[in-house]
């Protein structure tokens, strides 16, 4: 038994593929193109090993979902991904409902793997849409046509039976009508889940490139908000509540795996550039890896894990973080964990304050931001951890 408030959110283990077919302009993920085919056994080798060493730091867990993210994991041959979950169920046990996804393009060649990722024991895809609309697609930068993307969408929904798709909103020129026909028309082909991100410039993008030199233009921030209130008015009426600020999902089918995230659970992280936090005793530890794929590689070849950076979190950092992930959500958050990591309860003038604005509502034991809160989420976290 782990004493510690982490332990009923679950466990989940996060494996990072980080090589793409080719870098999109918004993206500041840790992503790399190659122009020579990748070496997945000696990956596969050095993924197994990194799996084997958080094992034996953090033995006795059941795994309850497993994610393959990137970069483009659908780019690994389905028995790389099979062995890698060999692995994982080598390490720990999992449990037999556990949520395995796989992060994929929704190009037709991809698509024709998804049979053989079935086989090898992932359960559900997450399919990287970003726009029906093939202009925009073309300048996110995608590979994909919007006919692709929605005969990869029926390919996933006659081989899993649970699939997601991501859209990006809040694109150059985009109105609030055109984006609420789009989202109708997403719905449509969208069983039970739906990621839906409003555009951010990032440092060291591509798109921040352009917009320094003003040949890019977003959204301003009154066009924002009416995008964001139309995604949520077009996906409540269409069964498709937020249950998280960027994502949607009928009851019941809300993403396990990010669920651990948010409800401050314990995860690992294995790849290269791969985050976990782990519980050992009574402390949590933030650890991330190497990012640069073939450093990452060479580093546990030679010391058995990729890990570079890793940090005792402080119960201040813990508070912060379990207030930060879990108010994302709108089941909220139990202020008693947070006084259980802290050793202090939260800040009664804050609550008074945004309780008085309409920015919460504390429900018994359940404190939760409501919908007018969830735009300003960063103010209203610093509030009420002052």
């Amino acid at each position: 038994m782990i004493d510690h408030p982490t332990r009923d959110a679950g466990f989940g283990v996060y494996v990072h593929w980080p090589f793409c077919a080719s870098k999109c302009p918004y993206c500041d993920f840790n992503s790399h193109v190659r122009h020579q085919p990748v070496d997945q056994e000696r990956f596969l080798a050095a993924f197994s090993q990194e799996i084997a060493h958080t094992a034996a730091r953090i033995p006795g867990r059941t795994v309850t979902s497993i994610f393959f993210g990137g970069g483009t994991p659908s780019l690994m041959k389905p028995d790389t991904v099979g062995a890698i979950l060999d692995a994982i169920g080598g390490a720990w046990s999992i449990d037999p409902n556990a949520e395995v996804t796989l992060e994929a393009n929704p190009t037709s060649v991809e698509a024709e793997r998804f049979r053989g990722y079935r086989h090898a024991g992932v359960n559900r895809v997450s399919l990287g849409v970003q726009a029906l609309n093939d202009p925009d697609l073309r300048r996110l930068g995608r590979m994909h046509s919007v006919d692709e993307a929605l005969a990869a969408v029926k390919v996933a929904a006659s081989i899993f039976e649970r699939y997601s798709f991501d859209l990006i909103y809040a694109r150059p020129d985009q109105t609030p009508q055109a984006w609420g026909e789009e989202l109708e028309r997403a719905i449509s082909h969208a069983v039970e889940h739906l990621s839906l991100y409003q555009l951010t410039i990032e440092p060291g993008t591509w798109f921040e490139r352009l917009y320094q030199a003003g040949k890019l233009t977003v959204p301003d921030e009154e066009t924002g908000r009416a995008l964001y209130d139309v995604t949520q008015e077009v996906c409540e009426r269409r069964g498709l509540p937020a249950y998280e600020i960027s994502n949607h999902a009928r009851p019941g089918a809300e993403s396990r795996h990010n669920l651990v995230y948010w409800r401050y659970g314990e995860y690992a992280g294995i790849g290269p550039g791969a985050h976990g936090r782990l519980v050992t005793g009574n402390a949590r530890l933030a650890t991330a890896t190497e990012k640069h794929p073939e450093t990452w590689l060479e580093r546990v070849e030679r010391e058995g894990h990729g890990v570079i950076e890793e940090e005792v979190l402080t119960s201040e950092a813990e508070g912060d973080e379990f207030l930060l992930m879990g108010l994302r959500l709108k089941e909220g958050v139990d202020p008693r964990r947070y006084e259980a990591f802290t050793g202090k309860p939260l800040n009664e003038r804050g609550l008074r304050i945004l309780r008085e604005e309409g920015l919460i509502r504390i429900d018994g034991t359940r404190l939760s931001v409501t919908e007018k809160g969830f735009p300003v989420l960063n103010a209203v976290i610093a509030e009420l951890a002052a």
